[in-house]
């Protein structure tokens, strides 16, 4: 497989991505369709004995579970240092009033639940998935640049 740049980046990813929003629970959460547990692991180990290195989830897909599979999977067929996993905030996880948005309060809680779900101690491509009107740029953006600097997050989008 043949690698190329994400961006203007030193980071080298496959061309091809497996979207995760596919993956989790399909009982509860969203989207109702998900491939359970076992399939999303297989189609993960196929992906990366393809080459694939870039796997795309987020916080909200089966309400966390597609970060789970994909860390556990991730675990038990790679090496943490050859894949490059990009996940997303700003949907709600939980009730209450900064449960959702990109206020610098959600963004460190949801960056340490992702964490945690995926099983690893940093995210290589941190996104916002959805504009939040309510917060400021500024708060948004210092808040990421921080998560950054403690070494948490690699890169944004």
């Amino acid at each position: 497989m043949q690698y190329a740049k994400l961006g203007r980046t030193g980071l080298d990813i496959s061309p091809i991505a497996i979207g995760c929003m596919g993956f989790g629970d399909p009982s509860h959460g969203y989207p109702s369709w998900s491939l359970d547990e076992d399939a999303s692991r297989r189609l993960i180990r196929h992906a990366l004995e393809a080459g694939i290195n870039f796997f795309d989830t987020a916080n909200l897909y089966s309400n966390g579970s597609s970060e789970e599979i994909l860390g556990r999977s991730l675990k038990d067929f790679a090496h943490r240092e050859n894949v490059v996993i990009a996940t997303k905030l700003s949907a709600p996880m939980r009730d209450g009033p900064n449960s959702i948005g990109l206020s610098r309060k959600a963004i460190m809680t949801e960056v340490d639940m992702s964490l945690r779900r995926l099983g690893t101690d940093y995210i290589d491509l941190y996104q916002i998935h959805r504009r939040d009107r309510t917060t400021p740029w500024e708060e948004t953006l210092e808040a990421l640049n921080d998560v950054v600097k403690a070494g948490k997050v690699r890169y944004l989008g």
